[in-house]
């Protein structure tokens, strides 16, 4: 009896290893995808609070938690299952499906830059689009819509080059690192966003600090400077953001022409940065870096521009009227 009850602690043993090799392992996984999606959640992190920049303080955090929770539903539930499924099923959707969430990048990002040169042409283009908000509810839950959807391009991204990175593991394995990815990167984007939007309070909170101590003043000065760089930050930021949107947008476009034999784009907008890096005397890598960021940009925004109007002239009529004849099959069935 003993001797058996020895082997079966052998046995508990052997299997607690081997699970925390596995844990270990998918760790690891997790860690390295995750920094290959890195310059990616930047973009998200940046992209977010331009969603923000309408609504009161007391509203900012909510709004937060409803996209943060949208975003993770994205991943979860709808991308995470997608993303297994194509990749056994039907991998060669994945590009095709990617390039048109580069294309709507450059769309929303384009769009962007249109409505500041241009602000009358492009509230007429969004009245075409869909019913303008008439309330603060309704607005709120536009902006949410548009934030979730925006998200959800840029976490597609995240998780297929997640995917990319596990070309050897198992469904399941697969699974728990995507999973383990997707909410870490949610959790990090909107907790890095709800610290940027809120610093503003933290500063005035500074500001109003009672000189009861030595360090009151310092704290005072501190907060004060804050408050008077948030707005300009906030700017900043959703500059980034479009900006971040148009030539991530780009850049997916182009790297699915490679895909797809049209790579000339991609390997003339790669040379001109090696090119420029070569002549650069410091820095190379970011130099080049930049350059082919530009480059992704000026494809990016072009699509976008071209997106426009066929957005407004073609798709937008089109699925109002299947919207339309969707309401029509619903009444029938009804009656």
């Amino acid at each position: 009896m003993s001797v058996g009850l020895v082997a079966l602690f052998d046995d508990i043993a052997a299997l607690a290893k081997a699970a925390a090799a596995s844990i270990d392992d998918v760790a690891s996984q997790a860690v390295k995808a995750g920094t290959k999606a890195a310059g990616v959640v930047i973009d998200d992190t940046a992209v977010t609070p331009r969603y923000l920049t309408d609504f009161s303080p007391a509203r900012e955090l909510p709004i937060i938690g409803r996209i943060a929770l949208g975003s993770l539903k994205n991943k979860i539930l709808v991308l995470l299952p997608a993303a297994l499924a194509l990749s056994f099923l039907l991998p060669q959707a994945i590009t095709p499906l990617l390039m048109l969430g580069g294309a709507y990048l450059c769309y929303e990002g384009a769009e962007k830059v249109y409505e500041l040169l241009f602000p009358h042409e492009a509230h007429a283009h969004e009245a075409g689009l869909e019913t303008i908000a008439v309330d603060a509810k309704s607005f709120e839950d536009e902006k949410i819509a548009s934030a979730i959807k925006t998200d959800f391009i840029l976490s597609a991204e995240i998780m297929a080059i997640t995917l990319a990175t596990l070309p050897g593991a198992g469904i399941v394995n697969q699974a728990i690192i995507l999973a383990v990815v997707g909410i870490g990167i949610t959790a990090a984007v909107y907790g890095v966003v709800a610290l940027i939007v809120k610093a503003d309070d933290v500063g005035l909170a500074l500001a109003r600090l009672s000189p009861g101590s030595a360090a009151a003043a310092p704290l005072r000065v501190l907060g004060r400077a804050i408050v008077h760089a948030m707005p300009y930050l906030l700017a900043a930021l959703s500059a980034i953001g479009t900006a971040a949107m148009i030539w991530v947008g780009g850049g997916i476009v182009l790297h699915g022409l490679a895909e797809y034999g049209l790579g000339w784009p991609a390997h003339a907008l790669h040379d001109t940065g090696a090119a420029v890096a070569r002549a650069a005397s410091f820095a190379p890598a970011l130099v080049a870096w930049l350059v082919e960021a530009a480059g992704a940009g000026l494809a990016g925004f072009a699509i976008g521009l071209l997106a426009i109007p066929l957005t407004g002239r073609v798709l937008s009529p089109l699925w109002r009227q299947a919207k339309s004849l969707g309401r029509q099959v619903v009444m029938r069935f009804r009656t």
